[in-house]
C-alpha cells in the first residue's frame, strides 16, 4: 500500500509521486483505450502475481487491508540528540470503487523514545489516497497507474511531529514481471515502483520564541520544500519458478515465498540549501496465501544522512476480495473484476 508503511526520511514531507512524462498524445490515447480491457482479481497481470510490497506502494487498485504494519528503527546519538527508538503501528484500507478505480485511507500511531527522556505517542496525520489503474498488458506481464495522496495537515499529534499543513503527492505506480525474457533464469524477476513529487501547501512555517529572562523575541523559519519520492521493489518470485519456469521440488512454506528488496529514497527539490537524497534498503520476504499474506524486512539505512540504526518492518495484509468475495469481490460500481 502507501508511504505509510514506509519509514519517514524526510519529516517534513511524507514519502509515498509525480508523472515525468508520458511520450507523446499517441501514446496516452493508447494507455487510456487499454485501461478499458479487464482486469483481474488483487495483483495478477497474466500468470504474474505482484505481492503487495511494504515500504512501497504496489500499481494495483484492489480490495485489501493492512493491519497492523509495524515498523521499528533506533537513530545513533548525534551530538545533543540522544539515541531514539521509534516505532510506528499503522493500518491501511483500500477499497475499489469502479474496476480501475479506488480509494485508500491509513492511519499511523508512533512512539517517540530518546534515551533518559519520557517517549512520545500520539498519531501522524491521516492518509487519504486515490489511484486509477491506466494500463495492462497481460502478455508482458505490464501494469501502469496513476494517482495521488493527501497527507491532511492537523489531523495528527504535535508531539510526534505530526505538522500543520497538508501534502498532496501525485504518484506514478508501475509493475514489471519478466516471464517474457529469453533466459529462463530471469523470469521468476519482477519489478514495482513509484515515482513522484510531494507539493506541501505550506511553503514556510514560521514560529516565534520569546526569552523569558530578556524578553527578547526570536523568529524561527522552516522551509518546506518540494521533495522528489522514487521507491522500487525486487522481487524474486518463487510460485512463479515453480509454476511457470521449473519445478525444483520447494514444499510448504517455501513454495508460497517471495524475497524481494526494497528501495525508500527521497530528495529536497528547492527551499533548501542541502538536498542530498537520503533513504532506506529493505531486503526481506513475503509468504503470499490465499488470502493473506505476511511479510518481513530489514530497514538499513542508504547513507549516513538517512541515519544509522538498522530497523525491521512487519505486516499482516489481508486480500478482503478473497475473505469477504460477497462483500469485496467486486467493485461498488461498474463491473465485476
Amino acid at each position: 500500500m502507501h508511504p505509510i508503511h514506509g519509514v519517514p526520511v524526510c519529516k517534513a514531507v511524507p514519502a509515498s509521486f509525480l508523472s515525468r512524462k508520458l511520450a507523446g498524445l499517441a501514446t496516452i490515447a493508447g494507455l487510456l483505450a487499454a485501461s478499458a480491457l479487464p482486469a483481474h482479481a488483487h495483483g495478477f497481470v497474466g500468470q504474474r502475481f505482484f505481492p503487495a510490497t511494504l515500504a512501497t506502494d504496489d500499481p494495483f487498485v484492489a480490495d485489501e487491508l493492512s493491519l497492523p504494519t509495524i515498523t521499528s528503527t533506533r537513530s545513533n546519538a548525534d551530538g545533543d540528540t540522544p539515541a531514539t527508538r521509534q516505532t510506528s503501528a499503522s493500518f491501511d484500507f483500500a477499497r475499489r470503487i469502479t474496476p480501475n478505480f479506488g480509494l485508500a485511507f491509513g492511519a499511523n500511531r508512533l512512539r517517540i523514545a530518546p534515551n533518559g527522556q519520557p517517549a512520545a505517542h500520539g498519531w501522524d496525520n491521516i492518509s487519504i489516497g486515490a489511484k486509477y489503474q491506466l494500463y495492462t498488458n497481460e502478455v508482458h506481464e505490464t501494469i501502469l497507474s496513476v494517482g495521488a495522496d493527501w497527507d491532511v495537515g492537523g489531523t495528527g499529534s504535535s508531539s510526534v511531529g505530526a505538522e500543520r499543513f497538508s501534502t498532496i503527492t501525485p504518484t506514478v505506480y508501475f509493475g514489471k514481471g519478466f516471464g517474457d525474457a529469453a533466459k529462463e533464469t530471469l523470469r521468476p524477476f519482477a519489478v514495482t515502483g513509484t515515482l513522484g513529487v510531494a507539493i506541501p501547501s505550506r511553503a514556510s512555517t514560521t514560529t516565534v520564541s520569546v526569552d523569558p529572562d530578556t524578553g527578547l523575541a526570536t523568529t524561527d523559519v522552516e522551509r518546506h520544500p518540494h521533495v522528489l519520492n522514487v521507491g522500487f521493489a525486487l522481487q524474486y518470485s518463487i510460485p512463479y519458478l515453480q509454476s511457470h519456469v521449473k519445478d525444483v521440488g520447494l514444499g510448504a512454506p517455501f513454495n508460497r515465498m517471495i524475497p524481494v528488496v526494497e528501495f525508500s529514497m527521497s530528495k529536497p527539490l528547492d527551499r533548501v540549501d542541502d538536498r542530498p537524497f537520503t533513504g532506506t534498503i529493505n531486503p526481506g520476504v513475503l509468504w503470499a496465501g490465499q488470502k493473506i499474506q505476511l511479510g518481513l524486512e530489514a530497514v538499513i539505512p542508504m547513507n549516513s544522512r538517512s541515519g544509522h540504526g538498522v530497523g525491521f518492518m512487519a505486516q499482516l495484509h489481508f486480500f478482503l476480495d478473497d475473505l469477504f468475495p460477497g462483500t469485496f469481490g467486486h467493485p461498488m460500481f461498474g463491473a465485476t473484476r
